[in-house]
Formats: C-alpha cells, structure tokens, sequence
C-alpha cells in the first residue's frame, strides 16, 4: 500500500524560502504523476504544481508559478516542491499526492500524505 510522507515545513518570513519532501514507500512512484495540494485555513484545497511520471513535464498554479519548483529523483523515491519568495498567503498545509501516470491539475488525487504546515510571516 502506497505511503506519502511530508517533511519540510515550518515558520518562516516573508520572502523566505522552504523546500518541502515526500517521501513515498510500500511500492514505486516512478509510474505515477505527482502534485502538491495545499489547503489555506478556512478555504478548500487548491492546487498548487504536478510533474510527470518522468520528470520530463511540470506543472503550476498561477499563483506560484515563477517562485515553486517541483522535481522528483524516481531512485530516491521522492519528490520536492521547492519554494521561494514565500508570501504570507502561501500559508497553509501543503499535501502531497500520487496518481498513476496522469497528470491532473485538479485537487482530484487518489493517494495523499497527512500534509506539512507552512506558515508565512509578514
């Protein structure tokens, strides 16, 4: 049974950067798309950036686009979402999930973590 683990969140200021992991286990995601969804309090989960089975596509939310970066390393079995340029509204818990071999830019993922929080100061 797949197994997606989040790490990397924490507090940080505005203009500041993190770099979230997802850690899959109990089977290969190297068939699988992959996507970080992220839920701001009080508002439904939005998403936020996809990559390909291969690595060879991505993937943003207009909103991210130019400041995340997604990537994966298929042998580690892992994927990133690096962010930069944080802003205060990029608060929120950030869900890693796993969909096998399409893409989707909805929030409608089978396979989710139990999500990082990531809290922006201004």
């Amino acid at each position: 049974q797949l197994q997606l683990v989040e790490s990397g969140g924490g507090l940080v200021q505005a203009g500041g950067s993190l770099r979230l992991s997802c850690a899959a286990s109990g089977r290969t995601v190297s068939r699988d798309a992959m996507g970080w969804i992220r839920q701001a309090p009080g508002k439904e989960r939005e998403f936020v950036a996809a990559i390909s089975w291969d690595g060879g596509s991505t993937y943003y939310a207009d909103s991210v686009r130019g400041r995340f970066t997604i990537s994966r390393d298929n042998a580690k079995n892992t994927v990133y979402l690096q962010m930069n340029s944080l802003k205060p509204e990029d608060t929120g818990v950030y869900y890693c999930a796993a969909r096998p071999l399409i893409v989707t830019l909805t929030t409608q993922w089978p396979y989710w973590g139990q999500g990082t929080q990531v809290a922006v100061s201004s």
